[in-house]
């Protein structure tokens, strides 16, 4: 029975392939913080001081002592006398006591003895030096007080961080110009198949220009990783052989598109199985597009076998490339798949036991997104550049009805 037909679920076969990776020892490298969007942290960070340094106004106002507001209104305000006003960008030797107050604007240092902010449309001028308050304020109300968004020595960022904009912003605002980030995995990609031609190429008739490397290339530049182009090797398994052992001493992962059926010219599997142990891991999956996928081992370097065509290709590619970067980069919390629920337009069939994955186009009506799916071939890759997203139909469904709330993933 041909290996591949032993199919597995893609959360079974991710777990039984993700298993069998060793611990990683990963490589590092320092580079400015401005440029670190997207890459993973290699280092904890600690707070060296605490976020904020001074107890600040978070409005436009006058800082007072709460209690001289207690109990006023339009029709009864406090009046307080005014003391000065907070300079921007400087300290303040201003000292509030009772029956005082202090202009302050957003970001100002609070005063001594003041508690709460009043909001400036809350307040109205009396005379030159004296100000009504019109509506109370608590203690505390309208302040930031010293550590109260980071303390002294507090982690600040975990080894394995995604630094994503906010991380960038949280560094910058201590001053932090430079991180430690474990350096981008290099993802070697192989297509393979005699009729496969560089893009560059005008093909005759039987042969196809090489979508696959392009296509891969992006999604893995998008994960994080380095994608490194080793061209196209014919249908030849020694060819292959050679080029696949050349990539995993050159890289730290390697793709392969097509050559992964159980076709007798495709050899894939058994070249893969030779060059590392444990080899082979998952030969089959339980899935469309994409079943004759393989996810394999070698010497401790992760390998998958890809469909050849293009669509089934980047469904697989995205499925397991991305947690696949993640692994290889000691990211500590899993990145959250962008989806949304959409209505399905019509009716469509599916088998039970097998996780389907549609493209489909998105439509608004009524405030409420419509899936309507493309029906395709997938060696089509068009079929995915009409599409919106990938629309999910889970293994224990039998079809699914029009109108049905699916779940519409973004790739």
């Amino acid at each position: 029975m041909p290996e591949f037909l032993k199919l597995l679920s893609p959360n079974m076969a991710l777990i039984n392939w993700l298993e069998k990776f060793p611990t990683a020892e990963f490589k590092n490298e320092v580079i400015p913080t401005e440029e670190s969007y997207g890459r993973i942290l290699d280092e904890d960070i600690y707070a060296p001081h605490s976020l904020p340094e001074f107890s600040r106004s978070t409005v436009d106002g006058f800082a007072v002592v709460a209690k001289d507001t207690f109990g006023s209104s339009e029709g009864m305000p406090a009046y307080l006398k005014i003391i000065g006003e907070v300079k921007m960008g400087v300290t303040t030797d201003l000292k509030l006591t009772h029956g005082t107050a202090v202009l302050i604007h957003t970001g100002g240092m609070l005063p001594e003895g003041a508690d709460a902010v009043v909001m400036l449309e809350n307040s109205q001028t009396s005379r030159q030096d004296e100000i009504e308050i019109t509506k109370s304020v608590a203690h505390l109300e309208n302040i930031i007080q010293v550590g109260e968004d980071v303390q002294t020595g507090e982690l600040i960022l975990n080894r394995g961080t995604l630094l994503r904009m906010v991380e960038i912003g949280g560094l910058m605002a201590y001053g932090i110009l430079s991180v430690k980030v474990v350096r981008k995995p290099k993802v070697g990609i192989i297509s393979t198949g005699d009729e496969v031609v560089p893009p560059s190429s005008f093909p005759s008739i039987g042969q196809v220009r090489d979508v696959n490397t392009y296509t891969l290339e992006a999604l893995v530049n998008k994960r994080g990783g380095e994608a490194v182009r080793l061209g196209i090797v014919p249908d030849n398994p020694r060819i292959l052989k050679d080029k696949l052992e050349s990539a995993l001493t050159e890289c730290d992962a390697v793709l392969v598109t097509a050559g992964s059926s159980a076709s007798a010219h495709d050899m894939t599997s058994q070249v893969i199985n030779e060059a590392g142990k444990p080899g082979v891991i998952v030969h089959g999956i339980n899935i469309r597009p994409g079943k004759p996928t393989i996810l394999a081992v070698c010497n401790g370097k992760p390998v998958i076998g890809l469909p050849g065509n293009p669509v089934s290709a980047l469904v697989i590619a995205w499925l397991f490339v991305s947690p696949m970067l993640q692994r290889l980069q000691g990211q500590s919390k899993e990145p959250i798949k962008k989806q949304i629920s959409a209505r399905l337009t019509i009716n469509i069939s599916s088998m039970a036991g097998r996780e389907d994955y549609i493209p489909v186009k998105l439509t608004m009506e009524n405030g409420e997104y419509q899936a309507e799916p493309i029906f395709f071939k997938s060696n089509l890759i068009f079929n995915l550049v009409k599409a919106d997203g990938l629309m999910f139909i889970p293994a224990d469904a039998n079809g699914l009805n029009a109108g049905d709330v699916v779940q519409v993933f973004f790739l």
